[in-house]
């Protein structure tokens, strides 16, 4: 009996050894290939011979402050996805097949902290290829920082501060005309228009973009013979813009330039309508460029603005310099489409979405692959018009900032009672007349 059990006992443990060891050889065998499998899938997302998407990742700022330029930026680009896609993706030449265009998004609250947390993940968790930026020069700088850490190609649209680009980033590539040029065109109406002007004030939002916006356009009215008497900031998120007011109005200035996003730049305009303000030009940042500046009525009046982008011009193959290249579809075509699937006329915003998605398609089919440094390469050889206009990048101090891109003048007039958005300049591109003084409307 004991030999017997002696004898089992044996057995017993011979099998449970012999069991432990094939379990640790197919453990071995399992971890071997699951590493294998993690490297092939890390290999597809470097290369286009694997898996047969491009992932491009953005925010959007769908609450907080810059919600509504955000959304607009967010519906361009998502159209421009589904045009391409619905062609079947991007044609990549060292694959020879086209890939399709998956994009991955996140709410970034018009938060720079919550910006910098989710482009991280962005690159790390959900392996996107290409970037796309934040609405606002703000949250653009915030993921500018990670982007270029990682070595990946940010596109920024709804950025248009010159200092992101002072910074020796190689891989963020501006879509705006840079805030440096974004007002000079307001003096120059001035000039041209009304030469009696001499006494400007120029008020702008404290935040990247508009700092950047009103020393520039400083610059440029006292290098032409004007002077600014008020340069003054407000905070982001002002309200009440009643001191400031009273302050034009004991200055003597015959111009308010100035502004800063779409907020604060429809409250500035509504306060100095009923205030009646005596002035012959108001030209506002952002606010008066989107289809909504209508909804406060006659306060719109007679409010100028710059924009990158309307949708009555007409960039085409037929209106681009001789011997250009126009790529992608016409303005009037896109104007068609976001119509179609938005129900409203697009603003610049939603141009600059759709554009950046062009650009880095171009970029793309340039390179022949969606190797970083090879599309980086092809962006910065990058000379072309597109349905938001010309498309040229700076590869010197300021590489990445915006060269070819201009902007125009908006005014907002009434036509058979009803506001409409018109351009007054310059000259070339104008659908309507502009109307000086400002103030011939009380």
């Amino acid at each position: 009996m004991g030999k017997i059990y002696r004898k089992s006992l044996f057995l017993f443990l011979l099998m449970m050894v012999s069991s432990l060891f094939l379990f640790s050889c197919f453990s071995k065998k399992e971890e071997t290939a699951q590493k294998e499998q993690e490297t092939a899938t890390e290999e597809v997302k470097k290369s286009p011979s694997g898996k047969d998407v491009i992932v491009i990742g953005y925010t959007a700022s769908q609450t907080g402050k810059f919600a509504t330029e955000s959304r607009e930026q967010v519906n361009g680009l998502k159209l421009w996805a589904e045009d391409v896609n619905s062609e079947g993706g991007i044609y990549v030449k060292d694959a020879g097949k086209r890939f399709k265009v998956v994009l991955k998004g996140y709410d970034d609250e018009s938060s720079k902290d919550r910006v910098q947390q989710l482009y991280t993940k962005l690159i790390n968790e959900d392996k996107a290829n290409f970037l796309i930026s934040p609405y606002s020069s703000g949250l653009t700088a915030s993921a500018a920082v990670v982007t270029e850490q990682y070595g990946k190609i940010l596109i920024a649209t709804g950025a248009a501060s010159d200092k992101i680009f002072a910074k020796g980033y190689e891989y963020v590539y501006q879509i705006y005309t840079p805030a440096s040029r974004y007002l000079t065109d307001a003096v120059d109406i001035l000039k041209e228009k009304d030469p009696k002007v001499k006494k400007i004030a120029i008020v702008y939002e404290n935040s990247n973009f508009a700092k950047s916006v009103a020393s520039a356009t400083k610059d440029y009215a006292e290098k032409n013979g004007f002077k600014v008497v008020i340069f003054e900031s407000y905070e982001p998120g002002t309200t009440d813009f009643t001191s400031i007011i009273n302050k034009i109005k004991l200055s003597g200035a015959k111009a308010v330039i100035g502004g800063g996003h779409f907020t604060d730049g429809e409250t500035l305009a509504k306060q100095i309508n009923d205030a009646k303000l005596q002035i012959d030009l108001l030209s506002i940042l952002v606010a008066p460029a989107l289809p909504e500046f209508k909804e406060i009525g006659d306060a719109a009046l007679y409010v100028t603005g710059p924009s990158q982008w309307e949708a009555k011009v007409k960039f085409s193959k037929e209106t681009v310099p001789a011997g250009a290249t126009f790529y992608g579809i016409y303005a009037k075509e896109f104007v068609e489409k976001y119509k179609s699937k938005y129900g409203n006329v697009p603003g610049y915003h939603a141009a600059g979405g759709y554009a950046a998605g062009l650009v880095l398609q171009k970029a793309i089919e340039d390179a022949g692959t969606i190797n970083s440094d090879k599309v980086k390469s092809a962006l910065d050889k990058m000379d072309v018009y597109t349905m938001f206009g010309h498309i040229k990048f700076d590869t010197g101090e300021y590489h990445g900032r915006q060269i070819g891109h201009k902007m125009v003048i908006i005014q907002w007039l009434k036509e058979n009672g009803k506001l409409t958005k018109e351009i007054v300049y310059p000259e070339q591109a104008a659908t309507a007349k502009i109307v000086i003084p400002y103030s011939s409307k009380f």
